[in-house]
This record gives structure tokens, sequence and C-alpha cells, in this order.
């Protein structure tokens, strides 16, 4: 049995008090909301915090008030009417109802990024040689690699992303408001822009976009993604004024394809000119050799994958296929 190892637990009231906790603490204090990606991380001694700062009881972060706020649960921010479609799809696709129920919005903006040698117990990790994202000196995915190329497994980011959507951020200096694509650097441990004594408290979506969000994973329940397609559009009639798509769990940080939106802009949504998108996202689709299934498989269908949620937003009804790749394997 994997225990949790001795750690002092703080329940702050409000964010000021969270953000004066961590300020004091310095780095031997982690937040914690849900709980369901830092605790079995803490298991397996990937964190080890000595404080934990539970968010659970702030009352300001569940609130829906003209923005989402960060304690939300993924379940809530599903059943909410007014929550748009690429981020509805994505919470809704997030592990199992369990876990929806406990886990929040902005713990899944955080979430640790994954790697096949990373994400294992104690014992395994220590028998093989620890890697360079946990106390070892070498990626065993990309051995002549400076930089861990841990894989960012959020499925909202790519969504709010997508949505033009921006987080808040308070730390002792006040708040600061930043795009959610900022929110992530192309390293796999040190994957976020959030300062060690900051709160992500709220993010706030634009409205009038059109968003899909398209999810591949081995089970059509519980598996991080093994990637994500976002997208969202303005149209202007039958032409569209506006589009945005992003890409996740395929490197280290969720990120936008600007070309593929340029692209899209004054064009009418002709199977001939998604295809083209679909290959424009395809390109910029790089997966790495440490999460499930072929990489190059991967890659591959990030064109298709693409191309459904670009025809989902023309109108096609993409029911049939969203069912079918609800366990989308090759072959």
């Amino acid at each position: 049995m994997l225990r949790l190892p001795w750690f002092e637990y703080r329940s702050p009231r409000s964010v000021a008090e969270a953000v004066k906790i961590l300020a004091g603490e310095g780095p031997q204090a982690m937040l914690v909301a849900g709980g369901t990606d830092l605790l079995p991380n803490m298991k397996r001694r990937h964190q080890s915090p000595k404080v934990l700062v539970s968010l659970r009881a702030v009352d300001e972060l569940r609130k829906l008030n003209g923005s989402y706020g960060a304690g939300l649960t993924l379940a809530e921010v599903v059943a909410h009417p007014g929550t748009p479609g690429a981020l509805r799809h994505a919470a809704a696709q997030v592990a199992t109802a369990q876990i929806r129920n406990m886990g929040t919005l902005g713990g899944n903006l955080c979430l640790d990024t994954r790697c096949t040698y990373y994400n294992q117990t104690e014992e395994w990790r220590k028998a093989i040689d620890y890697c360079l994202k946990k106390d070892g000196s070498v990626c065993w995915v990309a051995t002549a690699s400076k930089r861990c190329v841990a894989v960012s497994s959020t499925d909202t980011a790519p969504a709010l992303i997508a949505l033009d959507a921006k987080v808040t951020l308070v730390g002792p200096g006040g708040e600061r408001e930043i795009p959610v694509e900022s929110l992530y650097n192309n390293d796999g441990i040190d994957y976020l822009s959030r300062k060690p004594d900051e709160v992500l408290s709220a993010i706030v979506i634009p409205s009038s976009w059109k968003s899909v969000y398209w999810k591949l994973r081995r089970r059509g329940s519980f598996d991080f993604p093994l990637l994500g397609v976002a997208a969202a559009l303005k149209m202007d009639g039958d032409v569209v004024a506006d589009a945005r798509i992003a890409l996740g769990a395929v490197a280290s940080r969720p990120f936008r394809i600007e070309k593929a939106g340029e692209f899209l802009k004054g064009k009418r949504l002709t199977d001939e000119v998604i295809a083209e998108a679909a290959t424009l996202v395809a390109n910029r689709a790089k997966p790495m050799d440490n999460t499930d299934m072929d990489l190059y498989w991967r890659k591959e269908v990030a064109d298709d994958f693409a191309g459904y949620a670009l025809k989902e937003l023309r109108g096609d009804d993409m029911g049939a296929i969203r069912l079918r790749t609800a366990r989308y394997l090759p072959g």
C-alpha cells in the first residue's frame, strides 16, 4: 500500500490568507484543491510538501459571476448552462464521475506533466535510476535532451486557449491577469508560469465563440488524453470571421496553432478548407514516446481529430464518430 508522507495541513478561508501562508512557508508549501493529482503524486513521492494549503474552504473560488472560480469542480463546470462547448466537452471527459466531483477547474489547469518513466512508484523509479524530472540527471525518453519532455495532460487548457480565456493569479504583490496560453512553459519540470506564492483564482472566458473539444484516449473513461484538439470559431454567416485551434497532450505545454486559425479566416468551411486546416494542425503535433500508443500514429490522427472538430462546428452530425472515437484504437 502506498502511503502519504507526513505533512502539516492548513485550511485558509480566503485567497489572501492562502497567499500569506504560501509566502511565509516558501517552497515547502503546496496548494491542494480536489487532491486528485497531488495526493497520488505524494504517495509516489513525486512531491513531498511539508505543508498542504487546502483551498476547499475558500468560498470565493467557487463563484460564477462573470468568471469561473478556479475552485469550481469539473462536474459543476459541466452542469453550468453557460459553459462554452469546448470547455464543457473537455471537463466532461476528464477521468471518471467521482474524480470530476472532486477535481477542480484550477487544479486541472495546473495538472502536473506526465511521463511513462515519471508516473511510477518510488521503488520502480529507483530501480531504473531516477529521471530528469525527479531526482535524476537523465531524461529516459530523450537521453540527449537537457530539458524534461514530460507531457501536459490537462484537458481544459487547450479548450480555454481556443476560447481566448484568461486566468487571474493572486500573489503578495496583488493580482495579475494573463492569457491561459501564457500560463504554460514548454518544460516538463518548470511547466507553469504561476509563481509558487500565487493562487490561480479565476478564469475569464470571452463570449461569442462557437467551440468544441475532441479527445483521444485508449479507454472511453478515466484515461488521460493522448491528444486533445480544441477549436473555436466566430462566424459571419457561413464565412469564418475568426478562428482559434489549440492542441494538448502532444508537448510539455498546450498551445495554439496560429497558422491554422489564420488560414481559416475569410473562408467557408468546405471539405477542402477543413482538410487543409487539419493538415496545418497535424504538422504542429510532435508527440513523444513517453505516453500510451505509437507516437507516429498519434501524430497521424491529429489530422483526423482536427477535421472532426471543424466539421462539428460546421454543423455536421458527428455523434456517431464521437461515440466511436471514445475508444479510438489503431486498426
